[in-house]
């Protein structure tokens, strides 16, 4: 089980290394540019080329069914399950192929909406709390996977 990160913008990084270290996974950091990650063999990263969706190609490509990844991205969510990985978004939310497609159709209303100007501005903020959820549900997944 490794542990991928879609890092551009990932306000989490910091949790997934914690835990990742705990259970002595490897984790890719994946970002069109580089990164500071923590000096450790079990953590690499992973520059792409600059252009749009490059990450999440790289991810995609790469991931095996009972890793996990960490993304805020729908459609990388949904190809990452369909090569059997797990998911996790920076709030802790864990999609399965039974609820990507209500977010993915969710996602697409929304910016339907947003193009027609009726909504505008993005997700909140992350907080304490939310990075704390986002812990434990990293956390328990690992004891998931690792107990199945």
């Amino acid at each position: 089980m490794d542990i991928y990160i879609d890092a551009d913008g990932c306000p989490v990084k910091d949790e997934v290394y914690k835990v990742a270290e705990r259970y002595g996974l490897k984790t890719y950091v994946v970002a069109n540019r580089r990164m500071r990650v923590p000096f450790n063999e079990r953590v690499e990263m992973k520059v792409v080329e600059d252009r749009f969706d490059a990450a999440d190609d790289w991810i995609a490509e790469n991931v095996k069914p009972g890793d996990i990844v960490i993304t805020a991205d729908l459609p990388l969510t949904d190809r990452s399950i369909d090569a059997g990985a797990f998911t996790l978004t920076p709030k802790g939310i864990e999609h399965t192929a039974e609820t990507i497609g209500s977010a993915l159709a969710t996602r697409e209303l929304l910016d339907q909406l947003r193009q027609m100007g009726e909504m505008t501005g993005g997700p909140p903020p992350m907080t304490k709390r939310d990075k704390s959820t986002f812990l434990s549900a990293l956390d328990q997944l690992i004891q998931d996977i690792k107990n199945a």
